[in-house]
């Protein structure tokens, strides 16, 4: 087994891993695991497999090309905690999105090429449906989930935030009112 096999594999494992875990995957891993996806998929049509054949290595592409647009659509709009206490790390954020999102584009592109030349349109149709079909799939089981996290978050920091300020008005008003004789 050379490099890039046993890259493909674990790459393989660790979606299968985090897809049962019901986790989200990073950008930068969801493009490594397109990657490999889409040189598995060029491979098998070199060889000459059916389409039929790729089942999951399809799969695989259309969930990390899936979790990458998630991503960016995250970094496009970030959690208020977030753009208060970590400007830069947001910035940092949606220009390595947008660069892995650009990486992604490319690969489509030249994945199009290659099922449309060898398979035809309709080929590349079909396979334009079931990743649809897995962002459905995917926004239904895991990332609502992940939404709601973050708005759960949210909302505790919100919270703590307000009681902060209210301790604080609290304290000052009594420490006022104590040096003025008023307690």
């Amino acid at each position: 087994m050379n490099c890039k096999q046993k890259s493909e594999q674990s790459a393989h494992f660790f979606y299968k891993y985090a897809i049962r875990r019901g986790r989200m995957i990073d950008p930068i891993t969801a493009v490594g695991m397109a990657t490999a996806a889409y040189n598995g998929i060029k491979s098998a049509i070199a060889t000459g497999k059916e389409i039929t054949e790729m089942g999951s290595t399809l799969n695989q592409w259309a969930s990390s090309i899936a979790d990458l647009d998630f991503a960016h659509k995250q970094a496009e709009n970030p959690p208020f905690f977030k753009k208060m206490f970590g400007a830069s790390d947001i910035q940092q954020n949606a220009l390595e999105v947008w660069a892995q999102k650009q990486k992604a584009q490319e690969m489509r592109n030249e994945l199009r090429s290659y099922i449309s030349l060898y398979y035809g349109p309709s080929a590349w149709d079909e396979i334009v449906r079931i990743e649809a079909q897995m962002r459905k799939d995917r926004k239904q089981a895991i990332y609502e989930a992940e939404e709601r996290k973050q708005l759960i978050l949210e909302w505790i920091v919100g919270i703590l935030a307000a009681g902060v300020a209210i301790i604080i008005i609290g304290f000052v008003i009594w420490y006022v009112g104590g040096i003025q004789g008023k307690w």
